[in-house]
């Protein structure tokens, strides 16, 4: 059976399958790293219990979804000699150093700093502990540089030249191979996508506690907090998304094409397509609901800008049209759902509604994984809409690959994802059953060993306490 399989697309599967389980973890880690650091200097400078209960709260699930996305991390990495061994030998002078880069800052920073982070808050100072979270957050965000100044590089490739041995060699200088022409655009989308996809988890558990307390002080606090970045940042998303994809109708065109499902060119102004069919081989998109010339008024500023069509480029060099299409469509969607409840819970603020409009906190606990779709569609629209190059304009994908016989990548495939499934779903399981215990005065952090859990310095709930308040309930307006 498995000798009627194709070689390359059973390892463009793995590798899809592997990283898009992988990018989960880092996209919710990051978010969730600057949120426990904002809860610590909160807590530092106010001096409030239920910041540090909140603190303590998350530092447990951020310490499970950063493990799991370092061991997935680890075993995405192998795929590059195994299945991608002609990229990695070619590519290798320019994108090795640059993942070099990452390990040698980021993931020291990270596993230097980690354990004071989630084992040291009474076992150094104050400020050294704050310190020590402020370097887990910031290397999650170096992190994240390093690995998009790659990814950018091989969607924007600049500042190289080719050896006699077809090997990509880094030219003058390395700031152009870093900073690629898509890079900045890349990566604030992409940092904010996942503050954004920690924000609405928050939100979500906030929501799920408040439909069963609504005076529950924590659940309180973390719905305000998560309802703001909402409110704040998905804006500055689209925005930011906006930009993105003007710089990429500008150095990968066919991907936007693809995106818009733009088979024909259009002289006189393109029409925005809503929604559709693709069908690549009539090269159409049936059943289109469009509205006239909005694309150019979106991509160029003018309602009668040309725009060129999938017709103008070699069919060979044409990306999947259905399944960017509709991955960018899922994409903008969640982004403009998240906006509607940033809004929403505006109005709840001014309404003085934000903790007792149950269907507010229903829409924000549907809405908790949103996130983690919209990063999985994103990459998949940056991902596929580059094909059919692994390295846009200069390497195709067929090219890079590995001579593997389809039954060996297809039993590594089949191991990966009965592995995957396993492990990475107890792990899931386990997050979510965190989540669901409700935050307390007192709340206790991960333990090591017998030293026994982390408590506030003095403060251990009493039998006479009620669990689900840390102080007099604050007014709407304080707590708000």
């Amino acid at each position: 059976m498995f000798d009627q399989l194709d070689a390359l697309l059973l390892a463009r599967i793995q590798f899809a399958f592997t990283v898009s389980f992988h990018f989960f973890f880092p996209a919710f880690s990051i978010g969730l790293a600057s949120y426990l650091a904002v809860l610590e200097g909160l807590w530092l400078k106010t001096g409030r219990q239920v910041y540090l209960d909140l603190f303590k709260y998350w530092l447990k699930i951020f310490a499970i979804a950063f493990a799991m996305g370092v061991v997935s991390g680890i075993v995405m990495s192998y795929q590059f000699g195994t299945n991608w061994s002609v990229f990695s030998d070619v590519a290798g002078p320019v994108i090795g150093p640059l993942m070099a880069y990452e390990v040698l800052t980021a993931f020291f920073l990270e596993a230097g700093f980690l354990g004071v982070m989630l084992f040291g808050m009474n076992k150094v100072g104050k400020r050294l502990h704050f310190t020590a979270t402020l370097m887990v957050a910031l290397g999650t965000f170096v992190s994240a540089f390093w690995i998009l100044s790659v990814n950018s590089w091989m969607q924007t490739p600049v500042g190289h030249v080719l050896g006699e041995n077809g090997q990509f060699l880094p030219s003058d200088s390395w700031w152009d191979i870093v900073f690629n022409p898509s890079f900045p655009y890349r990566l604030v989308h992409t940092v904010m996508a996942a503050y954004l996809t920690t924000a609405f988890v928050v939100g979500g558990v906030g929501a799920w506690h408040l439909l069963k307390d609504k005076t529950n002080i924590h659940a309180r606090k973390m719905f305000s907090m998560a309802m703001w970045m909402a409110a704040i940042v998905t804006p500055l998303q689209i925005f930011a998304g906006d930009m993105h994809g003007l710089n990429t109708l500008e150095h990968q065109p066919a991907k936007v094409m693809a995106m818009e499902g733009h088979f024909e060119s259009h002289p006189d102004g393109a029409p925005l397509i809503l929604f559709g069919i693709p069908d690549s081989e009539a090269k159409t998109v049936r059943y289109a609901i469009e509205i006239p010339k909005l694309s150019s008024l979106i991509l160029k500023h003018d309602l009668n800008a040309p725009m060129d069509g999938l017709d103008t480029i070699p069919d060979d060099e044409e990306p999947p049209v259905g399944m960017v299409f509709w991955s960018f469509r899922i994409m903008v969607g969640i982004g403009f759902a998240m906006l509607g409840v940033g809004l929403w819970s505006l109005y709840a603020r001014w309404r003085k509604r934000l903790y007792d409009w149950p269907l507010l906190h229903k829409a924000a606990l549907a809405m908790a994984p949103s996130g983690f779709v919209a990063v999985l569609a994103g990459w998949i629209t940056t991902e596929v809409g580059r094909q059919p190059y692994v390295i846009y304009g200069l390497l195709r994908t067929a090219d890079a690959a590995s001579p593997l016989d389809a039954p060996a990548v297809a039993a590594s495939l089949l191991a990966f994802i009965l592995v995957y499934f396993t492990v990475f779903g107890i792990g899931v399981w386990y997050i979510l059953r965190l989540m669901g215990k409700t935050p307390h005065v007192g709340e206790v952090g991960v333990k090591r060993g017998d030293t026994g859990p982390i408590r506030t310095a003095g403060i251990t709930p009493g039998p006479t306490q009620n669990p689900g308040h840390e102080e007099t309930l604050p007014s709407e307006k304080e707590d708000a």
